[in-house]
């Protein structure tokens, strides 16, 4: 489940677009909680999720063979999620040169509480689906990847 962008408490930014997840038993680790790496899946649902939102052909993409790949992340886990959890995993466009570069930024959150499990950043680059090599975004990309400022 998503929702387009809302103005909420407690966020780390205003309108965040949010993806809902559910820790699933296929989600836990040896240690009992959400292995390390599926909260990087669950962000890269969310991107998707936000992707998507725009109403956009899938094959837009494709056709401009543009695409964007993270070169960079930093994560921040503050607390464990466990089987079961419902979560609130929120995205934001924090920066972007409009051409070749953008940011996402990411905050998970618990729906029961509210709490703030997780915080990432991403870094990222527009490359050539062809050859991988750094690209001009597409109109597309670019229109996607504008920051949103909060109205005064």
């Amino acid at each position: 489940m998503s929702k387009k962008p809302q103005q909420t408490d407690d966020w780390d930014r205003p309108a965040p677009f949010i993806h809902r997840v559910t820790a699933k038993p296929e989600h836990i680790d040896l240690f009992g909680h959400v292995n390390n790496a599926v909260y990087n899946t669950w962000l890269d649902e969310c991107a998707w999720a936000h992707w998507n939102s725009f109403d956009l052909d899938p094959e837009v993409l494709a056709q401009a063979k543009r695409g964007m790949a993270v070169i960079r992340s930093e994560s921040d886990y503050l607390q464990a999620a466990y089987v079961g959890d419902e979560l609130d995993v929120a995205v934001w466009i924090t920066a972007s040169d409009g051409r070749l570069r953008a940011e996402r930024q990411y905050q998970i959150r618990r729906v029961d509480n509210g709490k703030t499990i997780f915080r990432s950043l991403w870094k990222l680059i527009c490359i050539n689906l062809d050859n991988g090599r750094p690209a001009r975004m597409s109109k597309e990309l670019s229109h996607h990847y504008q920051v949103i400022k909060p109205e005064d």
